[in-house]
């Protein structure tokens, strides 16, 4: 279990994180040890506590009495666990009252996010009857080894606290699990702590909040969490040429973007703002980057649907790509080998909590978009499309570099080797990459309600050869 201090017997490595429950929730969990409340916090499940107990863990010890209200969720994990009616169906709300693991990077953005987990979060979960379990992650990959190991039964939903690549690894955590159909249904919550915090600033759009940042932007997501409600959330499925399988909840970049991405890496203390200084620095030594993109448009897909495949047992299914070895199919629009100044696929409205990157809306379930932007802009151009984004007014400029295209599948292949890729901000190595939209494919806390579609995920259909059209209406 969770609060296990050490695993015997298990081929898996022992955890260490710190892990605090609130203490309503002393004993709750069947077969979970039990945590006495001392000044409002349960104490860490481990024989060594004070050995590793650091100097952030005890202040949140000690001043967390907001929590003494908070409730227990009772029933048993499975019905605490699922998202469903009394009458077996599928509903889009969490229970109340609730209990959810909060997975929390203390070293996220500028490594405060513990101290605004207990000042911003705690007093208005303890309202809302939300009671909590507290993981702080050590390392990168940390959340990733423990929802992929744990019990997901104890919890309502998984909270995560901390930026982009939190949930990253969350969710692929989940879907190498052995159970992975019925674990990618756990409802996800994003609590923004990082750099980015794109898909946080993304729901409070959705939610019809207007742009805001840093502890506003916590605040109204935690709020979401207080009134429970769950959206289906579409996930981009990647492959490379090497292979590797992985899942992206925001976004794939290359060039440009992904460059500014992990060079500002170095100013993680500044926040938000490390972007800024970053995308200048970038400008200064502007680079370009040499590839092929390939990409099936939304209202192809739309024109073209027939019936569905047959269904082989296993994996989500990629229906629309072909191997990276093959050409893509007639249908897809090639672009012509060329020098890219960035590409970008973005699943959401946001790029970080104040790049409004999408103001064209949501897209519909099952597509994404796609944004690049060619060889030849000017420094000035780039650099006015970058401060016109943050407020979503850089389709506004009208720079002939810049494309824009509603997709459901992708394919780049960097032909020279410069740029790295970088996924939901995470280093991906510089290799072919395709992709596809999943549609409603997981639920997260979010303000709007939407028709509850089945969010069974769909196995791998086998692959049926590609219909051909004529060369002439290959764009």
């Amino acid at each position: 279990m969770l609060g296990s201090p050490v695993r015997m017997g298990s081929p898996r490595p022992v955890y260490t994180a710190k892990l605090l429950s609130d203490p309503a929730t002393a004993g709750n969990d069947a077969g979970a040890p039990t945590a006495p409340a001392t000044g409002g916090e349960g104490e860490p499940h481990s024989r060594h506590r004070e050995a590793r107990l650091g100097s952030t863990d005890k202040e949140l010890k000690s001043g967390a009495a907001a929590a003494d209200s908070v409730r227990t969720a009772p029933g048993t994990p499975r019905q605490r666990g699922e998202v469903m009616d009394a009458a077996g169906g599928s509903r889009n709300t969490l229970p109340r009252p609730c209990h959810v693991l909060v997975l929390l990077n203390p070293r996220g953005g500028k490594g405060k996010a513990l101290q605004l987990f207990r000042s911003h979060v705690q007093p208005l979960l303890a309202q809302a009857d939300v009671s909590f379990t507290l993981m702080l992650t050590e390392r990168r990959n940390h959340a990733r080894e423990l929802v992929r190991a744990e019990d997901l039964r104890r919890w309502d939903a998984l909270v995560v606290m901390s930026g982009d690549g939190l949930i990253h690894e969350v969710v692929n955590g989940l879907m190498e699990r052995p159970d992975w159909e019925t674990a990618i249904q756990k409802p996800l919550c994003s609590l923004p702590a990082g750099s980015g915090n794109a898909v946080a600033a993304s729901l409070n759009y959705y939610a019809g909040y207007e742009q805001v940042t840093k502890e506003d932007l916590l605040t109204n997501c935690t709020q979401l969490l207080c009134r429970r409600l769950l959206a289906p959330m579409d996930l981009l499925s990647l492959q490379t040429a090497c292979g590797q399988r992985l899942f992206s909840v925001l976004s794939l970049a290359w060039g440009f973007i992904a460059d500014v991405d992990l060079e500002s890496e170095k100013f993680r203390r500044l926040g938000e703002m490390r972007f800024t200084l970053g995308a200048c620095l970038r400008l200064v030594a502007l680079r370009t980057y040499r590839g092929s993109l390939a990409y099936l448009p939304a209202e192809t897909l739309a024109s073209r649907r027939g019936p569905s495949p047959a269904l082989a047992p296993q994996d989500p299914a990629d229906t629309h790509v072909v191997p990276l070895e093959q050409p893509v199919p007639p249908h897809w629009t090639v672009v012509p080998e060329q020098d890219f100044v960035l590409v970008l696929a973005l699943l959401h409205s946001h790029l970080a909590s104040d790049l409004f990157t999408a103001p064209m809306g949501r897209c519909s379930a099952g597509a994404m978009h796609l944004f690049y932007v060619r060889a030849g802009v000017s420094r000035a151009m780039l650099l006015r499309l970058f401060l016109a984004m943050e407020k979503g007014r850089h389709m506004e400029c009208h720079c002939p570099h810049l494309v824009y295209v509603p997709v459901v599948a992708f394919r780049l292949e960097p032909k020279d080797g410069k740029g790295v890729f970088t996924v939901d901000g995470e280093l991906l190595i510089s290799e072919a990459v395709q992709g596809q939209v999943l549609p409603n494919y997981f639920w997260m806390v979010s303000g709007y309600r939407e028709p509850p579609p089945s969010l069974k995920p769909q196995p791998s259909p086998r692959r049926k050869s590609q219909q051909t059209l004529p060369p002439s209406e290959r764009p």
